[in-house]
């Protein structure tokens, strides 16, 4: 959806009760090295990117779950080559390798793919749509559209059990209010059962991630921001800064967020400040900090008392910061009767994984169409957004 390429393939049974899963291959790569010269992931890089490195994972993660084999004649009907050049036609490096590897890998033992239908960015998303409708073509196979946000609401319930390859989900306490943060999202959101959701409140400007990377830039702080600022925060022992910045929306009577009045008193602090010392950049990027993590809380703890919830989570990219964390935890271990949920630092940001285990949920309440093949399924491009249609798909 952005500039991470994943694929994960799991074993997953025991339904919403008490789910089994099992972690049978696990690949991922990030780009961010690369859109690091950028200060800020570059569209059509991040597609090209996708489009170079799907077909390498997904012989890694095939290779990993112990299901790769060769074809013993690699055939490919005409008709079948047609359908995967027009599916990806816009991907030609990624065609020439994906027709290389159809013809000669063996249909694997399994039984869906999922994909990230949205939110995210166009370019990227397409590459990963059409691959895994070329998929599920070739291999006949229903194809399960998932929600990008609904994937790091499942990625902060994932536990890792004694064993490696194996992870479990606690029992949830329902209602769930999930903290959604990430370079693209700010929202609150209320679970009163699995898989259906009421969205409370959300950005009306700039996202927290989208914020934390401007700021880093203003401090001339390398991409991505977030855990630059972090570090510099973590280096100032008083808290309390001479810099002091506004806590946007913090007590207005909804549940919505803005962050681009943060940003643009960052921007005006910075103007004033003939020389931006290490020092100086640390004492903004704590105050900085500081209000965001406030405002995050208040609203959080606020709604979590009007809707009387019993576990609250946090998912999404910035949910790696510490002090975030470190707050929000605090926090709820006073709230009575409430539990608390973060994803591991490895699954706060997009993955594979999340999408496989949601997807695996979503077939609990709507099973997909066996016979369904890709070529069934309705894709529509959008110039705002891609969206994709399908049986198990979701409004969140």
């Amino acid at each position: 959806s952005c500039d991470e390429t994943a694929i994960s393939i799991i074993d997953a049974r025991g339904g919403f009760g008490a789910p089994k899963i099992k972690v049978l291959g696990n690949q991922l790569f990030s780009q961010a090295s690369i859109h690091a010269q950028y200060g800020g992931v570059f569209p059509n890089v991040a597609k090209r990117e996708h489009g170079k490195s799907l077909i390498s994972l997904l012989k890694l993660a095939l290779k990993e779950a112990k299901i790769l084999e060769k074809k013993k004649k690699p055939i490919l009907s005409e008709k079948d080559e047609d359908f995967y050049t027009k599916t990806l036609s816009r991907e030609y490096e990624l065609l020439e390798q994906f027709l290389v590897f159809i013809k000669t890998a063996q249909k694997p033992k399994i039984d869906a793919i999922a994909v990230t239908e949205g939110p995210g960015l166009e370019p990227a998303l397409w590459v990963g749509i059409n691959f895994a409708k070329a998929l599920s073509y070739a291999w006949n196979l229903p194809l399960i559209p998932i929600n990008h946000m609904e994937g790091h609401i499942v990625a902060a319930l994932l536990e890792n059990s004694q064993k490696k390859d194996k992870i479990s989900i606690p029992k949830i306490n329902f209602p769930v209010l999930a903290l959604l943060i990430s370079g693209g999202h700010t929202e609150l959101v209320l679970m009163k059962n699995w898989l259906t959701y009421k969205i409370l409140g959300s950005t009306r400007d700039d996202a927290v991630g989208e914020a934390f990377d401007k700021v880093a830039r203003m401090l001339k702080l390398p991409y991505p921001g977030g855990p630059h600022i972090s570090r510099l925060a973590e280096s100032v022992a008083d808290e309390s800064s001479r810099y002091k910045l506004p806590r946007p929306m913090l007590r207005s009577d909804d549940y919505d967020f803005s962050f681009s009045g943060l940003k643009t008193a960052v921007l005006y602090t910075v103007k004033k400040i003939p020389r931006l010392t290490n020092k100086i950049k640390a004492e903004i990027a704590n105050e900085f900090e500081n209000s965001v993590v406030e405002v995050l809380l208040t609203k959080t703890l606020r709604a979590a008392s009007q809707y009387k919830v019993k576990t609250i989570l946090i998912g999404g990219g910035v949910s790696a910061n510490k002090r975030i964390r470190k707050q929000f935890k605090e926090a709820i271990l006073k709230l009575p009767d409430t539990n608390f949920y973060v994803p591991n630092q490895e699954l706060s940001t997009d993955n594979a994984l999340m999408i496989a285990v949601a997807a695996y949920f979503r077939t609990m309440t709507n099973i997909p169409n066996k016979k369904a093949k890709a070529k069934n399924i309705i894709l529509k491009e959008d110039k705002k957004k891609a969206s994709l249609t399908a049986s198990g798909n979701l409004s969140l």
